[in-house]
């Protein structure tokens, strides 16, 4: 075992790349080696601009390069499954954005993709590496706040512009997708202190204007074996950004401010009995956190919470949630022979 950097290629020049894999792998000293992308000179100038050491010609030759050993995927929803796919058949490790596929039917072949690698494969919900999120599994582990009564989280953004990707169909868009990936992941994280993982219940949602299939917001009901309620919100046309995650035991509860962006605010209240406190968990990145357990796990063996296995649980509780919420299920896209 080593603690040799990982060589890591970009798909894609997106600017959330820059907090999600570049700002990490500066901090953790990890090699970005290479970055691709449809516009040869966005590559040029993301490369340039934040020290990758070259940019390859395509996507098809990024993932075939045998310098890189680490594929990160921050692209559009659609091409998360197509890509990762590529990535493994390559016999590449893959890092995804999530969800990692457009429908549990993709998802199913990106596992069945990983048994036949060999390789490691992680969608990226960065949150639960962070201390916040540590922080509510603990205060439910002590006790403190009793057993698990419910949970609620809540993922909510004003509204991208009318032509963005996200209010897409085809490129697997809606708020679900984008947002309501995390809610719904979440509530299934605290199976351990709820009987088992949670079930649907019900499911409602409202269409994006002018974007037929799209859901603009949707809010889930979900029930866990030992009892519990789980309400999962996500909103991509909020008049506010809210990220929280609320759950309330049988003597007490807690709140996590903001679960998925920790960095920009990292509290977490609890209120009991004893009253009310607030604590600071640290505003280091999530991102951060989650690539050096990523490289923890590739280089050293340490356990990982997240692989294919709960990238096809969580897919398909999507597809779930939508059929219930008269929506159609997420196109996949499969790419051209010249890719």
């Amino acid at each position: 075992m080593t603690d040799e950097p990982l060589r890591i290629g970009v798909l894609g020049a997106a600017r959330i790349a820059e907090l999600s894999i570049v700002g990490p792998a500066r901090a953790t000293g990890h090699r970005l080696v290479a970055v691709a992308a449809r516009d040869r000179d966005r590559a040029e100038a993301f490369a340039a601009r934040h020290g990758v050491e070259r940019v390859a010609d395509s996507y098809a030759s990024l993932v075939t390069d045998p310098e890189i050993e680490v594929v990160y995927n921050p692209l559009a929803n659609s091409l998360h499954g197509p890509w990762n796919l590529a990535a493994l058949q390559a016999g590449k490790h893959v890092l995804t954005d999530q969800p990692s596929a457009s429908n549990a039917a993709e998802a199913a072949e990106v596992h069945g993709a990983v048994a036949k690698a060999g390789t490691v494969f992680m969608e990226g919900f960065h949150y639960l590496f962070h201390p916040v999120t540590r922080r509510l599994h603990e205060l439910l582990d002590s006790g403190e706040l009793g057993d698990l009564r419910h949970v609620e989280t809540t993922v909510a953004m004003p509204a991208p512009p009318d032509d963005d990707v996200r209010w897409q169909l085809p490129l697997a868009g809606g708020a679900l997708m984008d947002l309501g990936c995390y809610s719904l992941h979440a509530q299934r994280m605290l199976a351990p202190w709820a009987g088992g993982a949670p079930r649907l219940v019900a499911a409602r949602g409202g269409e994006k204007a002018r974007a037929a299939g799209v859901d603009e917001w949707l809010d889930v009901d979900l029930e866990f074996p030992g009892g519990a309620t789980g309400s999962a919100r996500c909103h991509m046309a909020h008049r506010t950004w809210q990220m929280s995650c609320r759950v309330v035991g049988s003597r007490g509860e807690a709140t996590a401010v903001n679960f998925v962006q920790p960095h920009l605010d990292d509290r977490v209240v609890v209120r009991t009995a004893a009253g009310e406190r607030t604590e600071e968990l640290g505003r280091r990145s999530s991102y951060t956190y989650q690539l050096e357990a990523f490289a923890a796990h590739l280089r050293r063996g340490t356990p990982l919470t997240l692989d294919a296995a709960d990238a096809l649980t969580t897919m398909r509780l999507i597809d779930d949630c939508y059929r219930a919420a008269g929506f159609p299920v997420r196109p996949r896209t499969v790419l051209p022979a010249t890719a």
